[in-house]
């Protein structure tokens, strides 16, 4: 999977706000490049949300693990939620695991940093991962759109 490959299957979805963050834009130097991926069938950047998945491609400060300092290397990360993490991690969301390889490509990962929260990651999605990615994609996605509703139905 390429980086234009994940953005063309997001923008299959109801109520996806893709963000590429561009020079110039008012955005952090370090996130050009990057994609961020929101639930928001207005368009508009939500207030309350975080993104429910992104495409990084290159190392954040305490967030090196990835090594996506390397040739043609992105990470795609993803807030699978606990039942998906522990169907793919073999553990709950905050557990520690010994034998993760963060930097490890085409394989589903706990996110190196906010795995504790549930999500997930894979560095250069490839032919064993294709699949793994799309299905994460499409829950994450179902669950940003229900928290969406759900904050919307409580303020009515």
């Amino acid at each position: 999977m390429t980086i234009d490959e994940i953005i063309g299957f997001m923008q299959g979805f109801d109520g996806v706000r893709t963000v590429t963050p561009v020079p110039g834009d008012g955005s952090p130097e370090i996130s050009w490049g990057d994609t961020f991926f929101s639930y928001s069938p207005a368009g508009a950047a939500p207030v309350t949300a975080q993104p429910f998945a992104t495409i990084v491609t290159k190392d954040y400060p305490g967030d090196e693990s990835s090594l996506l300092g390397r040739p043609d290397t992105f990470r795609v990360s993803v807030a699978a939620g606990k039942d998906l993490f522990r169907e793919w991690t073999g553990h709950t969301p905050g557990e520690p695991t010994a034998d993760v390889v963060p930097g490890a490509t085409d394989a589903v990962i706990a996110h190196p940093v906010y795995g504790s929260a549930g999500w997930l990651a894979v560095v250069n999605p490839g032919p064993r991962t294709d699949a793994a990615v799309r299905l994460l994609l499409r829950e994450a996605h179902r669950l940003a759109r229900a928290r969406h509703e759900r904050r919307a139905g409580s303020t009515r």
